[in-house]
């Protein structure tokens, strides 16, 4: 299995524009990324062997990042719509 992170920019690169203007003057938007960032490199160092993690603990990280996703998502749409 092929490991890999799933950065921001990476996961919504139709967004650029609007992630790096959110990062910029978003508290709680960079708060959001900041956490996703984090939960992607546990994620990936239990997943590539370096952290050791059960299976459902690694499930509720996964499923925490699908979560922190969905709203970066929710708020890149809303900034694109806003202009």
């Amino acid at each position: 299995m092929t490991l890999e992170h799933h950065p921001l920019h990476q996961e919504f690169p139709e967004f650029q524009e609007q992630l790096q203007r959110l990062l910029g003057q978003d508290a709680h938007f960079s708060k959001l990324a900041a956490e996703y960032a984090a939960l992607d490199k546990q994620i990936f160092q239990v997943e590539d062997g370096r952290q050791a993690m059960d299976d459902m603990a690694l499930k509720a990280l996964k499923t925490e990042r699908v979560r922190l996703n969905l709203e970066i998502a929710r708020k890149l749409q809303q900034a694109a719509a806003a202009g």
